[in-house]
Protein backbone atom coordinates (compact mmCIF):
# COMPACT_ATOMS: atom_id res chain seq x y z
CA UNK A 1 0.00 0.00 0.00
CA UNK A 2 3.05 2.38 0.13
CA UNK A 3 6.57 2.86 -1.30
CA UNK A 4 9.37 4.75 -0.93
CA UNK A 5 10.53 7.93 -2.88
CA UNK A 6 13.88 10.35 -2.75
CA UNK A 7 12.63 13.82 -1.76
CA UNK A 8 14.49 17.21 -1.11
CA UNK A 9 12.94 18.39 2.16
CA UNK A 10 12.63 22.45 2.91
CA UNK A 11 12.06 23.18 5.94
CA UNK A 12 12.77 26.48 8.46
CA UNK A 13 15.59 27.13 6.18
CA UNK A 14 17.63 24.16 5.74
CA UNK A 15 17.74 21.29 3.08
CA UNK A 16 18.09 17.69 3.00
CA UNK A 17 17.32 14.34 0.81
CA UNK A 18 15.74 12.25 2.29
CA UNK A 19 12.87 9.08 1.56
CA UNK A 20 9.34 9.89 1.82
CA UNK A 21 6.00 7.01 2.36
CA UNK A 22 3.82 7.49 -0.57
CA UNK A 23 0.37 5.86 -0.74
CA UNK A 24 0.46 3.88 -3.53
CA UNK A 25 -2.07 4.53 -6.59
CA UNK A 26 -3.15 2.04 -9.01
CA UNK A 27 -5.53 0.97 -11.19
CA UNK A 28 -8.26 -2.00 -10.74
CA UNK A 29 -9.98 -3.43 -13.41
CA UNK A 30 -13.34 -4.88 -12.91
CA UNK A 31 -14.70 -7.89 -14.78
CA UNK A 32 -17.83 -9.64 -14.77
CA UNK A 33 -18.44 -12.18 -16.66
CA UNK A 34 -15.50 -12.23 -19.27
CA UNK A 35 -16.09 -8.37 -19.60
CA UNK A 36 -14.47 -5.55 -18.47
CA UNK A 37 -17.05 -2.94 -16.78
CA UNK A 38 -14.71 -0.63 -14.80
CA UNK A 39 -11.45 1.19 -14.22
CA UNK A 40 -11.21 2.95 -10.98
CA UNK A 41 -7.43 4.17 -9.38
CA UNK A 42 -7.16 3.01 -5.69
CA UNK A 43 -4.72 1.98 -3.21
CA UNK A 44 -4.28 -1.62 -3.90
CA UNK A 45 -5.38 -4.05 -0.32
CA UNK A 46 -8.52 -5.48 0.49
CA UNK A 47 -9.72 -4.98 -3.48
CA UNK A 48 -12.10 -8.27 -3.29
CA UNK A 49 -14.00 -5.75 -0.49
CA UNK A 50 -14.07 -2.61 -3.07
CA UNK A 51 -15.18 -4.41 -5.55
CA UNK A 52 -18.11 -6.10 -3.60
CA UNK A 53 -18.96 -2.64 -2.33
CA UNK A 54 -19.11 -0.90 -5.64
CA UNK A 55 -21.18 -4.22 -7.31
CA UNK A 56 -23.44 -2.87 -4.03
CA UNK A 57 -23.87 1.06 -4.98
CA UNK A 58 -24.36 -0.27 -8.25
CA UNK A 59 -27.53 -1.74 -7.16
CA UNK A 60 -25.89 -5.00 -8.56
CA UNK A 61 -25.51 -7.06 -5.45
CA UNK A 62 -27.71 -7.86 -1.96
CA UNK A 63 -26.32 -10.69 -0.74
CA UNK A 64 -22.87 -12.85 0.06
CA UNK A 65 -24.91 -15.33 -2.31
CA UNK A 66 -25.13 -12.82 -5.21
CA UNK A 67 -21.45 -13.31 -5.72
CA UNK A 68 -20.11 -16.42 -6.43
CA UNK A 69 -16.74 -15.88 -6.95
CA UNK A 70 -14.05 -13.49 -7.09
CA UNK A 71 -10.15 -13.71 -8.06
CA UNK A 72 -7.38 -11.91 -9.13
CA UNK A 73 -6.36 -12.47 -13.24
CA UNK A 74 -3.12 -14.33 -13.45
CA UNK A 75 -2.97 -12.97 -16.76
CA UNK A 76 -3.58 -9.26 -16.43
CA UNK A 77 -2.26 -7.07 -13.50
CA UNK A 78 -4.69 -5.35 -11.06
CA UNK A 79 -7.82 -7.11 -12.85
CA UNK A 80 -10.80 -8.82 -10.53
CA UNK A 81 -12.47 -11.24 -12.01
CA UNK A 82 -16.65 -11.61 -10.78
CA UNK A 83 -19.01 -14.62 -11.56
CA UNK A 84 -22.25 -13.60 -10.40
CA UNK A 85 -24.90 -15.92 -9.50
CA UNK A 86 -26.87 -16.83 -12.98
CA UNK A 87 -30.18 -14.60 -11.59
CA UNK A 88 -27.94 -11.90 -10.82
CA UNK A 89 -27.77 -9.34 -13.20
CA UNK A 90 -24.26 -7.57 -14.49
CA UNK A 91 -23.64 -4.31 -13.98
CA UNK A 92 -23.54 -1.76 -17.28
CA UNK A 93 -20.14 -1.09 -18.13
CA UNK A 94 -18.53 1.93 -18.41
CA UNK A 95 -16.65 3.48 -21.05
CA UNK A 96 -14.56 5.65 -18.47
CA UNK A 97 -11.95 5.39 -15.87
CA UNK A 98 -13.36 6.23 -12.28
CA UNK A 99 -10.64 8.13 -10.61
CA UNK A 100 -9.72 8.23 -6.94
CA UNK A 101 -11.86 11.76 -6.99
CA UNK A 102 -15.14 10.73 -7.91
CA UNK A 103 -17.33 7.58 -7.45
CA UNK A 104 -21.14 8.18 -9.08
CA UNK A 105 -19.74 10.13 -12.24
CA UNK A 106 -21.12 7.62 -14.64
CA UNK A 107 -24.17 7.68 -13.70
CA UNK A 108 -27.13 8.72 -16.39
CA UNK A 109 -28.75 10.80 -13.91
CA UNK A 110 -29.29 11.70 -10.32
CA UNK A 111 -32.58 10.25 -10.50
CA UNK A 112 -31.25 7.11 -11.51
CA UNK A 113 -28.84 7.16 -8.35
CA UNK A 114 -31.76 7.66 -6.64
CA UNK A 115 -33.90 4.67 -7.48
CA UNK A 116 -31.45 2.12 -6.94
CA UNK A 117 -31.99 2.16 -2.89
CA UNK A 118 -32.94 -1.36 -2.07
CA UNK A 119 -33.51 -1.18 1.96
CA UNK A 120 -35.74 1.97 3.14
CA UNK A 121 -33.97 3.87 5.89
CA UNK A 122 -36.23 6.20 6.97
CA UNK A 123 -38.01 3.56 9.15
CA UNK A 124 -34.57 2.64 11.08
CA UNK A 125 -35.43 4.20 14.62
CA UNK A 126 -31.55 4.05 15.90
CA UNK A 127 -30.77 7.09 18.38
CA UNK A 128 -27.08 8.02 18.60
CA UNK A 129 -25.95 10.21 21.22
CA UNK A 130 -24.13 13.29 20.54
CA UNK A 131 -20.85 12.29 22.27
CA UNK A 132 -20.63 9.00 20.94
CA UNK A 133 -20.93 10.74 18.07
CA UNK A 134 -18.31 13.50 18.62
CA UNK A 135 -15.57 10.87 19.46
CA UNK A 136 -15.59 9.37 15.83
CA UNK A 137 -13.43 11.33 13.75
CA UNK A 138 -10.77 10.67 17.05
CA UNK A 139 -11.50 6.82 16.75
CA UNK A 140 -11.32 6.71 13.32
CA UNK A 141 -8.21 8.38 12.98
CA UNK A 142 -6.77 6.02 15.75
CA UNK A 143 -7.31 3.30 13.36
CA UNK A 144 -5.59 5.02 9.91
CA UNK A 145 -2.37 3.15 10.22
CA UNK A 146 -1.37 3.90 6.69
CA UNK A 147 -1.99 7.79 6.91
CA UNK A 148 0.45 7.92 9.63
CA UNK A 149 3.00 6.84 7.36
CA UNK A 150 2.00 8.97 4.09
CA UNK A 151 -0.28 11.91 4.84
CA UNK A 152 -1.99 10.75 1.55
CA UNK A 153 -5.24 8.62 2.33
CA UNK A 154 -8.94 9.10 3.31
CA UNK A 155 -10.47 6.85 5.35
CA UNK A 156 -14.04 5.27 6.08
CA UNK A 157 -14.98 3.62 9.56
CA UNK A 158 -18.16 2.01 10.46
CA UNK A 159 -19.40 1.77 14.28
CA UNK A 160 -22.32 0.83 16.06
CA UNK A 161 -24.61 3.23 17.65
CA UNK A 162 -22.50 2.55 21.13
CA UNK A 163 -19.47 4.06 19.02
CA UNK A 164 -18.03 0.47 18.61
CA UNK A 165 -15.55 0.51 15.39
CA UNK A 166 -16.43 -2.92 13.32
CA UNK A 167 -14.20 -1.93 10.23
CA UNK A 168 -11.79 0.92 9.02
CA UNK A 169 -10.56 1.00 5.46
CA UNK A 170 -8.33 3.60 3.57
CA UNK A 171 -7.77 4.63 0.51
CA UNK A 172 -6.50 7.21 -2.21
CA UNK A 173 -9.99 7.97 -3.30
CA UNK A 174 -12.75 8.67 -0.47
CA UNK A 175 -15.48 6.72 -2.82
CA UNK A 176 -13.08 3.65 -2.40
CA UNK A 177 -12.41 3.81 0.86
CA UNK A 178 -16.58 3.30 1.65
CA UNK A 179 -17.18 0.76 -1.06
CA UNK A 180 -14.30 -1.19 0.74
CA UNK A 181 -16.21 -0.56 4.06
CA UNK A 182 -19.41 -1.68 2.22
CA UNK A 183 -17.91 -4.29 0.43
CA UNK A 184 -16.47 -5.90 4.02
CA UNK A 185 -20.22 -5.87 5.42
CA UNK A 186 -21.55 -7.45 2.30
CA UNK A 187 -19.05 -10.47 2.47
CA UNK A 188 -19.45 -10.66 6.12
CA UNK A 189 -23.03 -10.97 5.46
CA UNK A 190 -24.38 -8.20 7.41
CA UNK A 191 -26.41 -5.90 4.76
CA UNK A 192 -28.51 -3.72 5.35
CA UNK A 193 -26.64 -1.88 8.16
CA UNK A 194 -29.30 -0.67 10.22
CA UNK A 195 -28.30 0.80 13.07
CA UNK A 196 -25.40 1.49 12.23
CA UNK A 197 -23.14 5.28 11.40
CA UNK A 198 -20.35 5.93 8.66
CA UNK A 199 -17.82 8.28 9.48
CA UNK A 200 -15.57 9.42 6.76
CA UNK A 201 -12.25 11.70 7.19
CA UNK A 202 -13.19 13.82 4.43
CA UNK A 203 -16.62 16.22 3.13
CA UNK A 204 -19.72 14.55 2.36
CA UNK A 205 -20.30 14.43 -0.98
CA UNK A 206 -23.45 13.16 -3.00
CA UNK A 207 -21.69 9.60 -3.99
CA UNK A 208 -20.60 8.87 -0.28
CA UNK A 209 -24.29 9.60 0.41
CA UNK A 210 -25.50 7.74 -2.27
CA UNK A 211 -23.17 4.49 -1.34
CA UNK A 212 -24.38 4.91 2.68
CA UNK A 213 -27.89 4.88 1.37
CA UNK A 214 -27.74 1.99 -0.64
CA UNK A 215 -26.05 0.21 1.95
CA UNK A 216 -29.00 1.19 4.64
CA UNK A 217 -26.93 2.96 6.74
CA UNK A 218 -28.86 5.23 8.45
CA UNK A 219 -26.30 7.73 9.97
CA UNK A 220 -23.71 9.31 7.59
CA UNK A 221 -20.58 11.65 9.29
CA UNK A 222 -18.34 13.63 8.06
CA UNK A 223 -15.39 16.10 9.33
CA UNK A 224 -15.65 17.98 6.92
CA UNK A 225 -18.88 20.08 4.72
CA UNK A 226 -21.00 18.34 2.68
CA UNK A 227 -22.22 19.09 -0.67
CA UNK A 228 -26.11 20.56 -1.31
CA UNK A 229 -26.70 17.57 -3.32
CA UNK A 230 -25.25 15.42 -0.32
CA UNK A 231 -27.68 17.21 1.82
CA UNK A 232 -30.57 16.87 -0.74
CA UNK A 233 -30.22 12.97 -1.25
CA UNK A 234 -29.96 12.27 2.26
CA UNK A 235 -32.81 14.42 3.13
CA UNK A 236 -35.27 12.19 0.05
CA UNK A 237 -33.45 8.83 1.23
CA UNK A 238 -34.02 9.31 5.16
CA UNK A 239 -30.60 9.30 6.36
CA UNK A 240 -29.19 11.93 8.83
CA UNK A 241 -26.59 13.52 7.71
CA UNK A 242 -23.58 15.11 10.05
CA UNK A 243 -21.03 17.63 8.85
CA UNK A 244 -18.21 19.42 10.87
CA UNK A 245 -18.35 16.49 13.10
CA UNK A 246 -14.79 17.94 15.34
CA UNK A 247 -13.75 19.47 18.47
CA UNK A 248 -16.77 18.35 20.43
CA UNK A 249 -19.20 19.64 17.88
CA UNK A 250 -21.44 19.47 14.83
CA UNK A 251 -23.93 20.10 12.14
CA UNK A 252 -26.78 17.98 11.93
CA UNK A 253 -28.10 18.61 8.24
CA UNK A 254 -30.46 16.66 7.85
CA UNK A 255 -33.29 13.84 10.17
CA UNK A 256 -32.15 15.30 13.64
CA UNK A 257 -34.45 12.52 15.63
CA UNK A 258 -31.35 10.44 15.40
CA UNK A 259 -29.12 12.79 17.40
CA UNK A 260 -29.61 12.75 21.19
CA UNK A 261 -28.62 15.64 22.64
CA UNK A 262 -27.28 15.76 25.58
CA UNK A 263 -24.07 17.27 27.30
CA UNK A 264 -21.75 18.16 24.92
CA UNK A 265 -17.84 16.31 25.57
CA UNK A 266 -14.62 18.74 26.21
CA UNK A 267 -12.83 19.23 23.08
CA UNK A 268 -9.43 16.96 23.46
CA UNK A 269 -6.60 17.62 21.49
CA UNK A 270 -4.81 14.59 19.60
CA UNK A 271 -1.25 13.92 18.70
Amino acid sequence: MTTRQPVLRLRAGRAAQRPDTLAIEEPLIVRVGGENVTLTMRTPGQDFDLVAGWLVSEGVVAAPADIVAMRMCQDEENTVEVRLAPDVAPPRPRAFATTSACGVCGADSVEAVRTSLRWPILGDDARFDVGVLSALPDLLRSEQKIFDRTGGLHAAGLFTSTGECLVVREDVGRHNAVDKVVGSALRGGRLPLAGHVLQVSGRASFELVHKAAVAGIPVIAAVSAPSSLAVDLAAECGLTLLGFVRGGGMNVYTHQERVRVGPFPRQRNVS
